[in-house]
């Protein structure tokens, strides 16, 4: 009822009523006749009774409210139904320069933010010095993490992480099945490498959340980093992935180092260790 109230007939296309319509908003028979449902079906699910709803009468519902993706999403909850994927409002794709912030904020440790499909948006100084990111590779951190050398020679916990990050990607993945995005990355990390292509085959899945990683930097010796992939509501298509020292090998003091000016003329090229 309180988002009948908030469209004005004139903004759904019909006659004000006048001095006939004695509330503001739209009539339950009106929302019904726009959405294409009977009024009775449309009284029914405003009451909450147990009635069979499909995906496509919500949206036309939603689309005759004028509901946010928020309150699109909350709607589905409500019947009962697996809500679409979010999506992101025209007013928020513009974040680039507070997410840019963020991870420079995050400063001495390396941080980065990457789209749906892995590929990497951005990333701080410390992900270029700690983890090797650079404009010269593909930057789709799936690929990056099979494929460059760099990184690879790097890390002690490669083995480990790399059925997690295969799994967390099928978990990505799945939940938008037939995305032509995803399937492109598929097809080339397959392509680019066999060990991912035998473990994809193995169907593990996992959901998005730390990975321990042990770094042997050229310079600074053994990091001991903690990878958490956090999402922000406003833009449900980008993950935000920070990384945090633990308390081992003096890992904090180490990327405090790495971040000063001393170190960083000795990484500006880096070298596999």
């Amino acid at each position: 009822m309180s988002r009948r109230a908030r469209v004005t007939p004139a903004e759904a296309g019909l006659p004000d009523g006048g001095a006939r319509r004695r509330t503001p908003g739209l009539r339950r028979e009106e929302v019904a006749v726009l959405a294409g449902v009977g009024a009775s079906w449309y009284q029914w699910l405003e009451q909450g009774r147990d009635i069979s709803v499909s995906p496509q009468v919500l949206d036309a519902v939603a689309r005759v409210l004028r509901l946010s993706d928020a309150e699109r999403r909350h709607l589905y909850l409500l019947a009962g139904l697996n809500p679409p994927p979010p999506q992101v409002a025209p007013e928020r794709r513009e974040m680039g320069e507070g997410l840019r912030r963020l991870i420079d904020a995050w400063m001495p440790y390396p941080a980065h933010i990457m789209d749906v499909y892995y590929n990497c948006v951005m990333y701080n100084d410390a992900a270029a010095a700690v983890l090797g990111m650079r404009p010269d590779i593909t930057q789709n951190c799936l690929v990056d993490f099979f494929t460059d050398p760099l990184y690879r020679s790097r890390s002690r916990s490669w083995e480990r992480n790399a059925r997690t990050v295969v799994a967390q990607f099928r978990a990505a993945s799945s939940g938008r099945p037939g995305d032509e995005g995803y399937q492109a990355v598929l097809e080339r990390a397959s392509a680019a490498s066999a060990e991912f292509a035998a473990l994809w085959q193995e169907r593990d899945i996992e959901d998005a959340g730390q990975i321990r990683k042990e770094l042997d930097h050229p310079l600074a010796g053994l990091l001991c980093l903690e990878a958490t992939a956090l999402k922000v509501p406003a833009r449900p298509d980008l993950t935000i992935v920070l990384h945090t020292p633990l308390d081992e090998a003096d890992t904090a003091a180490k990327l405090e180092w790495l971040a000063s000016p001393q170190a960083r003329r000795g990484t500006m090229h880096p070298v596999a260790g």
